[in-house]
């Protein structure tokens, strides 16, 4: 099942909030990106409006024409009639190309700087964002809601402006033809405006529907090519492909009402004006047969009543599209309005932390050094408020140049107390301490370069080896710290790559085995020699040989560090000094290997099943 997020289709709220929101104040929301290239946008805008006004010139000529050359039968006229028509004609296409041409670059630019800033602010979101919302939902808002954002700025937005303008002067020159042909013309304007204002309701909540089911599909698209070894390894490519099938169906669905919906409007907005145009040549044919109307204003005022086919005709999709560009900027502001990681100090001290810490991390002498949780609790943001918190008064001290083993049941919050540390999580209450200092206190640029941490499911990515180890270092570490790094963590491999440590890993890794990217991502937690280090099981997919050897090196990092090691097997608790016990959310005991094995029964049961390493230790 697909992450649940706030936007699905399935969330009553997306759907209110599009029902309730007015498309005009949600598109003003871009202005901010619109302004710094507005005045080639008005520029486009004006010379599309002259483009458009030179085709009503059109008609006048034929006027001219009819009343003049072709009644007074003057070919030297008729030709030179021809000849103006045929100058309006190059005039309005070259100030429409220039149109084109005046808008294509800086609307790139816009769109570039709004998909930079959408992946900027989602580098700032903290992880409880992302564990809410699913990646398909954020990548649909950086490639296709951005692309129709762009569509809408390059067209509909000035065509809205210039048909209007069509219109009204349009409007204008048939009344001053005709004005009883000009009210027949006129007719329809009243029911195309009330259908165009349901439609315009209807039209937007099925558009954030279908903009939504893309970014379910999306998801269901990457997780597909991400698991495919799972899909193949179980043979699960049919359920896949009619999990895939289904969404598609739905989505194909949602499409089909779009277009009935911009049907139902097209056939209004083209029938009453074609009824109102046969209207208006039948009365004007009777005018001009009983002397009333000359046949040059009749043919100017239809070939007007015809020019303006196309501006009328185009209001059903250019509508269309401005809703589905409101609703892309909807979904867009939706995640570039959520809260990002302060850089600084938190504005406020948690509850029950402790008010103005100190900002300078101290040297790690007395009782306040290395790593210290004082009455830590913590529930995800998201959690109803009468739930049990996860972590609930968590007291802990490492001291400095220690290591400390954390192990605990599945589930019994190891993971989550480690995240805490580099504030990937913000602590509900209590706090925690790097050598006296608040965390709250350093900003998160200062509190991470101190911690560095490896995970248990190691993230690589589509770069380099050595680009991905570096990570965890300066931007002036160099091939000394990456051969060091590589050696800790018995990743030597790295050099019998086909390029050595310059050979593209791949998406995520996945060329790979599982034991080397946990050895690349350890490698990337120690390169930089963090004076704390945060390790969750970082060691579960090695071998025992390849686990021995590492454990090895890894001793001579943590000799001169605060570590804090989640740990699931007795070969891991043994790099440690001491080790905690963490049962349901709280530390339960806190002691030696041996002297929890002796005194704790829980321990002694969780510890149980690997005893040959630990006879080794007892042995040396």
């Amino acid at each position: 099942m697909m992450p649940t997020t706030p936007d699905t289709p399935g969330d009553p709220s997306a759907r209110t909030r599009t029902a309730g929101r007015s498309a005009v104040r949600t598109l003003l929301r871009l202005w901010p990106y619109v302004r710094p290239v507005r005045a080639r946008l008005f520029t486009a805008a004006f010379v599309a409006v002259v483009a458009s006004c030179t085709g009503l010139v059109i008609p006048l000529v034929l006027k001219w024409m009819v009343d003049g050359p072709v009644a007074g039968r003057d070919p030297a006229g008729v030709w030179l009639g021809a000849l103006y028509l045929l100058l309006l004609g190059v005039a309005e296409a070259v100030l429409f190309g220039l149109r084109r041409w005046l808008v294509a670059r800086p609307l790139s630019h816009v769109e570039a700087e709004m998909r930079a800033g959408l992946y900027r602010h989602l580098q700032r979101l903290p992880v409880a964002f992302h564990d809410r919302w699913a990646s398909g939902q954020l990548l649909s808002r950086g490639t296709t809601d951005l692309m129709l954002l762009r569509q809408f700025l390059a067209f509909p937005l000035t065509f809205l402006l210039v048909n209007g303008v069509t219109i009204l002067v349009g409007v204008g020159v048939m009344l001053l033809q005709d004005w009883t042909l000009g009210l027949v013309i006129l007719g329809p304007a009243v029911p195309v405006v009330v259908m165009c204002a349901l439609f315009e309701k209807r039209y937007a909540s099925v558009a954030r529907l279908a903009q939504d089911q893309v970014g379910d599909l999306t998801t269901v698209v990457e997780e597909s090519v991400l698991g495919i070894r799972i899909i193949k390894g179980f043979g699960r490519h049919r359920s896949q492909a009619r999990a895939f099938h289904g969404l598609s169906h739905t989505l194909r669905g949602t499409e089909l009402r779009k277009a009935r919906l911009l049907a139902s409007i097209w056939a209004v907005i083209m029938t009453l004006p074609e009824m109102a145009i046969g209207a208006a040549l039948v009365v004007g044919a009777v005018q001009v047969a009983d002397g009333s109307l000359s046949a040059g204003t009749l043919v100017a005022f239809l070939s007007t009543a015809l020019a303006l086919r196309w501006p009328v005709e185009s209001i059903g999709f250019l509508l269309a599209m401005s809703q589905e560009a409101a609703t892309a900027t909807e979904r867009y502001f939706e995640v570039m309005d959520e809260q990002p990681e302060q850089p600084g100090p938190a504005l406020a001290a948690p509850a029950g932390s402790a008010k103005g810490g100190a900002r300078r991390v101290g040297s790690g002498a007395g009782g306040d050094g290395g790593l210290r949780f004082e009455n830590v609790s913590f529930r995800y943001p998201d959690a109803p408020p009468d739930s049990p918190p996860l972590l609930d008064r968590v007291d802990l001290h490492i001291r400095p140049g220690e290591s400390l083993a954390l192990v605990g049941a599945t589930g019994s919050g190891k993971t989550t107390l480690t995240s805490l540390v580099p504030r990937l999580h913000e602590v509900t209450s209590g706090r925690i301490t790097l050598d006296g200092a608040d965390i709250t206190a350093l900003s998160r640029e200062e509190l991470r370069a101190m911690v560095a941490v490896a995970f248990e499911e190691p993230t690589l990515f589509s770069a380099s080896v050595g680009d991905n180890v570096l990570m965890g270092a300066g931007d002036d570490a160099g091939q000394d710290e990456l051969e060091r790094a590589l050696s800790v963590a018995q990743a030597g491999f790295a050099h019998a790559l086909p390029q050595g440590t310059a050979t593209q890993v791949g998406e995520q890794g996945l060329s790979l085995s599982g034991g080397q990217r946990q050895r690349l991502a350890l490698a990337r937690a120690v390169v930089g020699r963090p004076r704390f280090l945060v390790l969750d099981d970082p060691l579960s997919a090695l071998d025992v040989h390849t686990e021995a050897a590492v454990e090895a090196a890894l001793r001579q990092v943590l000799a001169r560090t605060t570590a804090l090691i989640v740990a699931h097997r007795p070969s891991t608790v043994l790099l440690a000094d001491r080790v905690a016990l963490l049962s349901d959310g709280r530390i339960t005991a806190v002691g030696t290997h041996h002297e929890l094995l002796r005194g704790n029964a829980e321990y002694a049961h969780l510890m149980a099943g690997a005893p040959a390493r630990e006879e080794e230790d007892d042995d040396r």
